[in-house]
């Protein structure tokens, strides 16, 4: 099989062109479109093909990826392919949507003739960008074995999850996963606010962690940005963890399970966005507590 396939990108924020990027990388051949088109000229300037419409990208593609906002943003530039999309094409499908997001999104695909991979990925910026993305995926063995190499390119490893697509198993675990990440980044902008209240300087905290079990390199990470007045550019935008927390309490609130760190998580968010801050990382939710 050859290994170098045509790959339609649509949605080049930061983890959409990171993921074009390592797939130029790869040796693949890359169209991309969004809907900012000056998103998609750096990837231009390396060899992408830019395209004006979803439908122009996906035509003649091997695989067509979307990365986007939400499961609306979805199906809306997924509609707008149509006319370009070849029947029987693979769709790696790695936005983060909600559990009742999957069978509607399962359901475009079969009208559209698409062949689905549920493929939303854990990391962020930076992992993004090296290629380093763990991949969570659901799909038939004979489609994972056409997406493997876009799939490798974008990725430093892949878990599959299930055979069928439909079922959001790999929409579950992410929400779990994006729970726990959601937690952490909170939980350290709430150190570093609660060190300054008490007159503590948080580094200190940091010094008695350090090496031990309750040390975290992404704690580390995350109030340091904070410390260091690094939250732009982000790695994971307030906006776009926004979006997730509420995805997890309401997938949490239909399975009669109530998490208040979830929902207090989601509150912060809501409250610092309201700051104007949704395009600075995540850990601005430190600036709830003012």
């Amino acid at each position: 099989m050859d290994t170098k396939l045509k790959v339609a990108v649509l949605g080049t924020g930061i983890m959409g062109a990171a993921m074009a990027r390592n797939l130029l990388r790869a040796g693949h051949d890359v169209s991309v479109w969004n809907r900012d088109a000056a998103k998609t000229e750096p990837l231009v300037a390396e060899g992408a093909r830019g395209a004006a419409t979803p439908s122009e990208a996906v035509k003649a593609a091997d695989v067509v990826l979307t990365m986007l906002y939400d499961a609306d943003a979805v199906q809306q530039v997924v509609r707008a392919a149509e006319p370009g999309i070849r029947p029987g094409t693979a769709w790696v499908q790695s936005t983060t949507v909600g559990v009742p997001d999957v069978p509607v999104l399962a359901a475009l695909a079969a009208e559209l003739g698409l062949d689905l991979v549920e493929a939303p990925v854990s990391g962020t910026r930076a992992p993004a960008e090296a290629g380093q993305l763990l991949v969570l995926a659901a799909a038939p063995e004979s489609v994972r074995q056409r997406v493997g190499p876009v799939l490798d390119a974008i990725g430093a490893r892949t878990i599959w999850t299930g055979d069928d697509p439909s079922k959001g198993s790999a929409a579950r675990l992410k929400l779990v996963v994006n729970s726990w990440v959601i937690a952490a980044s909170n939980a350290a902008g709430e150190v570093v606010a609660l060190s300054e209240a008490l007159g503590v300087d948080p580094q200190q905290f940091l010094d008695v962690i350090q090496g031990g079990g309750l040390d975290l390199p992404y704690l580390r990470t995350k109030m340091g940005l904070i410390m260091d007045d690094g939250l732009d550019p982000a790695s994971f935008a307030v906006d776009t963890a926004r979006k997730d927390a509420h995805l997890i309490v309401d997938a949490a609130a239909e399975r009669g399970v109530k998490l208040d760190g979830a929902e207090a998580s989601a509150a912060r968010l809501d409250r610092v966005a309201g700051q104007g801050r949704t395009k600075q990382d995540m850990a601005a939710a430190y600036y709830a507590s003012r």
